[in-house]
């Protein structure tokens, strides 16, 4: 079951979320920020976006600043979902 995260909601309202979706056990450990039909992969790890398409700057700044903010709740609910693939002590 996906994990989905609060980000205030002057972002939900505009049709941001954040989550960690099913079946990704396997990837680098990310959180999924998606708007409407565009996704970014947010690496747990190194705190940077995973792919260049869509392109990261499209991302409001004020989320971006967010998942910063709540990169240890992020990297804990990453390991309680897939404790086969921990983040690591790469966040701390």
């Amino acid at each position: 079951m996906p994990i989905t995260f609060r980000i205030g909601t002057h972002l939900a309202a505009r049709g941001w979320k954040v989550k960690i979706r099913d079946r990704e056990r396997l990837e680098p450990p990310h959180v999924s920020v998606m708007y409407r039909t565009a996704v970014w992969r947010f690496n747990l790890r190194t705190a940077t976006f995973m792919d260049r398409e869509p392109d990261p700057a499209l991302v409001p700044e004020d989320l971006q600043n967010l998942l910063n903010a709540l990169l240890p709740q992020l990297c804990a609910a990453w390991d309680t979902m897939y404790p086969e693939n921990p983040v690591g002590e790469t966040h701390a």
